[in-house]
């Protein structure tokens, strides 16, 4: 028989979201899940409370005594795996009813996949259907045509994230000894989730893309990662992620994939479209990363 799906959710941020993330679990037609929510020590004293008044005992609520960070808080949610298929949720996302069903069904049908990427809706942060130009080039860009299931891996895999990152991380489904034994390199906070898949692709392991719609991914301002996108910190981290990741690629003989990353042009493109906004609301910060990030030569920062 099967093992439940764990999901994990590191939390820290608007209350009302994370309540509704959670009874988004709840709703699973697919009742065989456990969910852990590791508690980042938010200030709200009432969220012990209102997770006890839940009473279902496949929910654990735990709360650091201190506050880690998005990384290491990610880390200790990995760490409390317990079966074979797990997803690490964002605190604001929203699970369809058919989410574990689905996502259990692909593992079921490709045990050898280490990570499941099924259909994704976008929301905003009223929860109301969203298009951006960061998801519109994911979709007509780089995203592959997948009708049905499709499984992806190898160099082309690798060239295909490193040219734009169609993923999802939140909606990921991931079998569990992988992502234990490789785990999120330490001290990234916005790139974490693609230097994983690519480690994890590096190594042989296999992609699956599903084209069933299950989950609804949350875009709003005042993600941290929108926040580090206005002030382009966030561009800092991606170039030395991918200028990295490209000597690693080259030691494999994949050359065609460590071009691609040294060059990070959708990277680029990303940070050229915010920088409009950043001159307009004269953030001097800004404007300063996103350009050196836009047009600058590849080289650490």
């Amino acid at each position: 028989m099967a093992s439940p799906l764990d999901i994990m959710l590191p939390y820290y941020g608007d209350v009302g979201l994370m309540q509704t993330t959670v009874r988004s679990v709840l709703g699973q037609d697919d009742p065989d899940w456990h969910l852990t929510v590791v508690d980042d020590g938010y200030p709200d004293d009432s969220i012990p409370g209102w997770f006890a008044s839940l009473g279902d005992d496949r929910i654990t609520y735990l709360r650091n005594e201190e506050n880690l960070g998005a990384n290491r808080n990610f880390q200790k949610c990995l760490g409390r795996i317990e079966h074979d298929l797990a997803v690490v949720m964002g605190a604001d996302d929203v699970m369809l009813p058919n989410y574990v069903r689905t996502v259990r069904a692909a593992h079921r049908a490709h045990p050898n996949a280490a990570v499941i990427q099924p259909g994704v809706e976008l929301i905003d942060e009223h929860g109301e259907p969203v298009k951006t130009l960061v998801d519109v080039a994911k979709r007509r860009l780089y995203s592959p045509k997948v009708h049905g299931t499709q499984a992806f891996r190898g160099e082309d895999l690798a060239i295909s994230l490193l040219r734009g990152n169609w993923l999802y991380f939140p909606s990921l489904a991931w079998r569990a000894d992988a992502i234990t034994k490789v785990g999120f390199r330490t001290g990234l906070n916005v790139v974490q989730d693609l230097a994983l898949v690519l480690d994890l692709v590096q190594r042989g392991d296999q992609l699956l893309a599903v084209d069933t719609v299950c989950f609804q991914y949350r875009r709003h301002r005042e993600s941290d990662s929108s926040w580090r996108a206005m002030a382009g910190t966030r561009f800092i981290e991606e170039r030395n992620y991918f200028l990295a990741v490209a000597d690693r690629l080259d030691g494999q003989g994949w050359t065609r994939a460590a071009k691609v990353a040294r060059r990070h042009v959708s990277s680029r493109l990303h940070a050229l479209s915010l920088l409009p906004k950043a001159v307009k609301n004269g953030h001097r910060e800004g404007m300063r990363n996103l350009s050196r990030h836009a047009f600058g030569p590849s080289r650490p920062v």
